[in-house]
């Protein structure tokens, strides 16, 4: 086949992804063809030096491993179209939040069909991200190597059954937007009290960036290193028996399994 690896859609996440494989030179640039419809998407990935077309017929057609970027709601339609034009020898990797291997192998027209089911996150983009694999029956120890290979270019990878994948959808693939979301409350509240906002800025990333860091690089349970910094009566822990007291912990929960709910969702009215 002329090309390893096929990108359908090449959204922000697709982009993420093909970096850190570009980074890392686990496919070089002129192995891979990726599609989209939109023109200047089409443009940057050309400026990283791939083969690109605005039809996913011409990505699909010689690869020995499809990389499905493309949205949810798209992706029946698409493989469809493309039944008879994906070989039969290619592995399919799909990303797409909820979409079942099973509806992915019904679409193709094949329950056979070598399929990878994946949810990245976006800090791929900087080398930093986590992604969980799930493989059907079909697809074998080298596919799975394949897909690894794929995605730990940029990001740590483990690999969980298809069921925990909207786990893994709520928790990493989510998680960043918890994340920025925290900082940006941070932020408001400093510049609120009388900080300046950008000082507020500063210290704030500073603050989540060294916490994370610490939080990898330490033996410690997040709970142990949380305790270290909460003292009796103190202001950490006037700020943290505050957040205990509106649910912060029910709300995180009851979040993420909204998150885990709407991947469900999103997987069965795909199938409607």
């Amino acid at each position: 086949m002329k090309y390893d690896l096929a990108i359908l859609g090449s959204g922000q996440m697709a982009e993420a992804i093909l970096r850190g494989i570009l980074k890392s030179a686990a496919i070089p640039a002129h192995k891979i063809i990726a599609s989209d419809p939109t023109e200047a998407r089409r443009h940057l990935f050309a400026s990283l030096g791939l083969q690109v077309t605005d039809t996913n017929t011409q990505a699909a057609s010689d690869a020995e491993t499809i990389l499905l970027a493309c949205k949810p709601y798209q992706i029946e339609d698409i493989l469809s179209s493309l039944r008879t034009i994906i070989s039969p020898e290619s592995l399919v990797i799909s990303i797409a939040a909820g979409i079942s291997m099973q509806t992915i192998g019904e679409a193709l027209g094949s329950q056979n069909r070598r399929i990878i089911r994946a949810m990245p996150n976006t800090p791929m983009l900087i080398g930093a991200g986590a992604v969980g694999i799930a493989a059907n029956s079909a697809a074998t120890p080298q596919d799975v190597a394949t897909a690894t290979r794929i995605f730990e270019s940029a990001a740590i990878v483990v690999e969980v059954s298809e069921p925990q994948i909207d786990i893994v959808t709520a928790l990493s693939g989510s998680g960043p937007a918890y994340f920025f979301l925290l900082v940006e409350c941070m932020i408001h509240a400093a510049a609120e009290m009388g900080l300046d906002p950008e000082l507020a800025r500063q210290l704030a990333i500073q603050t989540c960036f060294g916490a994370g860091k610490l939080l990898s690089e330490s033996s410690d349970s997040p709970e142990q290193l949380r305790s270290k910094v909460t003292t009796p009566n103190g202001t950490t822990h006037a700020a943290i028996t505050t957040m205990e007291s509106h649910q912060f912990r029910d709300i995180i929960t009851t979040a993420m399994k909204a998150a885990q709910t709407r991947a469900i969702e999103l997987g069965k009215n795909a199938r409607k």
